[in-house]
């Protein structure tokens, strides 16, 4: 089980526990809960696995602030995570400890707000801007007096951009993602997190992209842009397939298979891959991502293929004899 496909919640307690049997001292109750905790849920003991072998352990830490920070934040789980960020950024500058916060699961523990595999959220800011958070998204959200702004940390989003009424002075609206600044420019935009770059698409008004290292540009209402952090540029892609997901569809336009399954699997655990033979077979149609399951069905009755299925998350599609 991977620990993205944990609620947060338990991901939270997993490293509450590592924090309490590091720094405190635990006597053997406090010992005997936490085995009783462990084994309550399978899903317990894979969170505690998970952190353990990410190295949560808070290395460098004072053990007074740690349990300080913990026992201030344990009854309200906003205040809970920020705490945990606390800790592991004072752990890696004092211990050396890394944390791994480029993983989902770190992502998932320390984000503001978060998504898992398969799930959609939709949230209302205190600006009036709505999100809608796509298959295991993580964001941060900073407002101040001067801006508001929105950290992509991983996943995909939908915005639509909130009027600020109650500021003294409308804010700009930013999207921070690693590879580019984008500045709303009253809109309806969706941004996606890729591997190398990351997709904007714009339903309305217009966004600007500003990469690090390149020139910026505006995409307006009906572009699609990809951009990483040297530049921008323009794709032939109908918006509609952009936001597909928000009707729980994904949109294939002659898609090789190889990288249709690659987009299927951001909505399901596990490993799910195809024969190299068929690799390049072309996928066409909406296909929904509510039950995957039924998708691969699907699409193996259209194209004639096999399912192997070793686990349910081990799943291999081949030519059918």
């Amino acid at each position: 089980m991977s620990t993205h496909d944990i609620d947060s919640d338990i991901v939270d307690a997993a490293i509450a526990w590592s924090v309490r049997l590091q720094f405190g001292s635990p006597d053997p109750r406090q010992r005997a809960a936490f085995e009783r905790w462990r084994r309550e849920r399978p899903e317990h003991d894979a969170a505690w696995q998970r952190v353990a072998a990410l190295g949560a352990r808070f290395d460098g830490v004072p053990p007074k602030l740690a349990l300080d920070a913990l026992e201030r934040s344990a009854q309200h789980h906003a205040r809970r995570r920020k705490a945990i960020k606390t800790l592991a950024w004072f752990g890696a500058i004092a211990g050396g400890t890394w944390f791994a916060r480029d993983t989902a699961t770190w992502q998932r523990a320390t984000a503001d707000y978060a998504s898992a595999t398969g799930e959609r959220r939709t949230l209302t800011l205190a600006d009036g801007t709505t999100l809608v958070l796509n298959t295991a998204t993580a964001i941060d959200v900073r407002f101040d007096r001067a801006q508001r702004v929105v950290n992509l940390l991983r996943g995909e989003i939908y915005v639509t951009t909130g009027h600020d009424a109650d500021a003294p002075a409308r804010r700009p609206f930013f999207v921070q993602t690693d590879y580019a600044r984008l500045q709303a420019l009253g809109t309806r935009f969706a941004v996606r997190l890729d591997e190398r770059d990351a997709r904007i698409g714009v339903d309305d008004g217009s966004v600007e992209i500003a990469p690090p290292g390149g020139a910026r540009a505006i995409a307006h209402a009906g572009d699609v842009y990809r951009f990483d952090r040297a530049r921008a540029w323009r794709v032939d892609e109908p918006v509609s397939d952009a936001t597909g997901w928000l009707d729980g569809v994904i949109v294939a336009h002659r898609m090789p298979l190889e990288r249709f399954l690659a987009e299927l699997s951001r909505y399901r655990p596990g490993l799910l891959r195809c024969d190299p033979a068929i690799s390049q077979l072309p996928v066409s149609g909406a296909f929904q991502t509510a039950d995957t399951d039924r998708t691969l069905a699907f699409l193996a009755d259209r194209l004639h293929l096999t399912i192997t299925t070793r686990t349910r998350y081990w799943v291999t599609l081949s030519a059918a004899e």
